[in-house]
């Protein structure tokens, strides 16, 4: 969500000036003409001629790429998970294409934090500038999916404040963003790193804080006592005579430690105990189990005998499970750090290698001891598959785009990560289609987003397949609206 920029030495063309969507503006020169003796430049020393010259630095090109790309799959799991289960979230255990989205989010924006914040003359100074950008995002996050906006088909808005959710996508990328921005600038120990020794020295306190964030999760998930908890259901009782309706109570039965299922789990506790249920999101991915749903992996109804649970509020981007998400931030923060202090290709991309195989093997292993991998709770387990798989998918990308230069066939992604922002809030959040869809000819199925749709299953003959194409035509649109906005030098940034 923040567009990073950083020095690298090789052969292509000089790009556009521009500040990051989440750093500070005053104190951190993302663009740094020549390097301090406190960080070594990112490749060799250039000829003092070349100094003298002053030549702007290049951008790298991979982490909007990724960044872009990261945006694009997620409008491609939000709008055709639908019609393509496959492509959905797991319903509670287990990963699928959707599940990498969101951590991938957070992994860039530990990469850019790193790159942001490398140089802080005044640490007071950016560490104001860095909470109000948090405050900004939070806010955001409320707005758009608190409840006031209602989404596609539904042309009212407007929030019960006794009933709005507080947490979500936005609000979880500020607090990692938060919490990856403090421990850069204050946790950081001002040392020259010409070594390996020098770089775990200079970087220890923030490994240490992310075990201690890990550690205080498996302590919580595991340690919470679960009681029996209950919760409200509305019911229709209407009647020729008297329509409404009327409220349920339904109990869960619990008295557990270190469940991990979805009825008696300690996130789910901490967040009715904290926030309440009526701020908690009403349509939990858990409905799309076997055991609430005749049509799982997807939405439907419930099943004879479904367990009372399956009516039961859950926030996936909880308190918990968002203290947990954080740490894939600063697993982002290693990796741009990496990008830093390492003088050519080859070292960045060997320790890159290592640290996501490292994440990798460590994801199955926590598995095998026992912590499935789980999207909802955001477990140890995922936490670790989804970081070594971000890396990964950096590391390739920075292979194909910054190393051996192909570029053109990632133009689109590259100019949607350069306004990923304004391309997440318009296109993922849906504001730009509920905005289309309220203009429309004497009935509001009749406006263009839904007539367009429409077309096009016609076309294929296929409900599933003419959205598919809907939403990669959507994706396509957007990218080509980016790539405008950049060819304008419009860039929009919190």
């Amino acid at each position: 969500m923040d567009a990073t920029v950083v020095a690298i030495a090789g052969d292509g063309d000089d790009s556009d000036r521009r500040r990051p969507l989440l750093a500070p503006t005053e104190e951190i020169h993302p663009y740094a003409d020549s390097p301090s003796p406190q960080h070594p430049p990112l490749e060799a020393p250039a000829p003092p001629q070349a100094e003298q010259q002053r030549k702007p630095a290049q951008r790298l090109a991979s982490l909007d790429v990724f960044r872009g790309f990261t945006v694009a799959m997620m409008i491609l799991v939000d709008d055709a998970g639908g019609a393509w289960p496959g492509i959905n979230h797991a319903p509670w255990f287990g990963v699928t294409v959707a599940d990498f989205v969101m951590p991938a989010f957070l992994f860039i924006i530990g990469v850019s934090a790193a790159l942001v914040f490398k140089k802080m003359p005044n640490k007071t100074g950016a560490t104001k500038k860095a909470v109000v950008r948090v405050l900004k995002l939070f806010i955001l996050g409320v707005i758009l999916q608190g409840g006031y906006i209602h989404g596609r088909h539904d042309l009212t808005y407007g929030v019960d404040l006794d009933r709005i959710r507080w947490l979500g996508v936005l609000q979880r990328i500020a607090v990692g963003y938060f919490l990856a921005v403090m421990s850069e600038i204050w946790l950081v120990k001002n040392i020259l790193v010409d070594s390996p020794v020098s770089f775990v020295k200079k970087y220890f306190m923030e490994w240490i804080m992310a075990i201690m964030i890990t550690a205080l999760y498996v302590a919580l998930v595991y340690g919470l006592y679960v009681p029996n908890w209950e919760f409200k259901v509305q019911t229709s009782n209407s009647t020729l005579s008297f329509p409404g309706n009327s409220i349920e109570m339904k109990m869960i039965e619990c008295g557990v430690r270190g469940s991990l299922g979805p009825p008696c789990n300690a996130v789910g506790l901490v967040d009715r105990v904290l926030l309440g249920e009526n701020h908690l999101y009403k349509n939990p991915v858990y409905k799309r189990t076997k055991e609430c749903s005749i049509n799982s992996p997807d939405y439907g109804p419930l099943p004879p005998n479904a367990p009372d649970w399956c009516l039961a509020p859950f926030d996936p981007e909880g308190l918990l499970s968002t203290l947990m998400a954080a740490v894939t931030c600063f697993a982002g923060l290693h990796f741009g750090h990496v990008l830093i202090h390492c003088k050519n290709h080859s070292q960045r991309m060997l320790l890159w290698l290592l640290a996501s195989t490292v994440l990798a093997i460590s994801a199955f292993l926590v598995l095998l001891l026992g912590m499935p991998f789980s999207k909802p709770l955001y477990t140890v387990s995922y936490m670790l598959l989804t970081g070594g798989v971000s890396g990964f998918l950096l590391l390739l990308l920075y292979y194909i785009v910054d190393v051996i230069h192909i570029k053109k066939p990632f133009i689109l992604f590259q100019w949607m990560g350069m306004n990923a922002l304004i391309v997440y809030v318009l296109a993922a959040c849906e504001l730009f289609p509920t905005l289309i869809q309220g203009f429309y000819w004497r009935s509001p199925e009749n406006n263009l987003v839904d007539v367009t749709e429409s077309l096009l299953q016609a076309i294929f003959h296929s409900e599933r397949w003419g959205t598919l194409v809907f939403v990669l035509l959507e994706i396509v649109f957007w990218c080509l609206a980016a790539g405008f906005l950049h060819m304008k030098g419009v860039y929009i940034k919190l």
